[in-house]
């Protein structure tokens, strides 16, 4: 081997090396490659993860809200990598309740459209209960 270094930001290993037998140069360049991630849907189907329906579903929940393309990237980023951390198959409930996670700390108001749909509210008494939920803290108990 002659030369080694990292290419495409990191995601791949750029070797230049020289054959024994010849001496041309060639280059080579390393990838990781993922484990696939399915989700189990409902039906007990199971289908490939896929970043971009993630994103076009959240997107549509911070339709008009202070939300960037970058921080909806960044949300499917961090769902993805606690969906890996739980399980190669995790379930479309599990896919739920991970971007739910992410919605409450980006954005009270797409929580609770994500939430609204994901749990499909049916009265505005759900949406009270949600709100209940999202903005309950508890004070630390006084000593007596």
């Amino acid at each position: 081997m002659v030369d080694s270094r990292l290419a495409d930001d990191g995601a791949a290993i750029r070797r230049r090396r020289e054959c024994l037998n010849c001496g041309r140069r060639f280059t080579t360049f390393e990838r990781v490659e993922e484990v696939p991630l399915w989700v189990v849907k409902r039906s007990g189907q199971r289908e490939p993860f896929d970043r971009v329906k993630l994103v076009t579903g959240v997107r549509a929940a911070c339709k008009n809200r202070p939300v960037t393309d970058v921080m909806l990237e960044e949300l499917a980023v961090q769902v993805e990598d606690a969906l890996r951390a739980t399980s190669p198959e995790p379930s479309s409930q599990q896919v739920g309740v991970a971007v739910l996670e992410q919605l409450k700390v980006l954005d009270d108001v797409a929580y609770l459209r994500f939430a609204s749909v994901y749990k499909g509210f049916e009265d505005a008494g759900d949406f009270q209960r949600e709100v209940g939920l999202l903005i309950k803290t508890t004070e630390p108990k006084q000593r007596s």
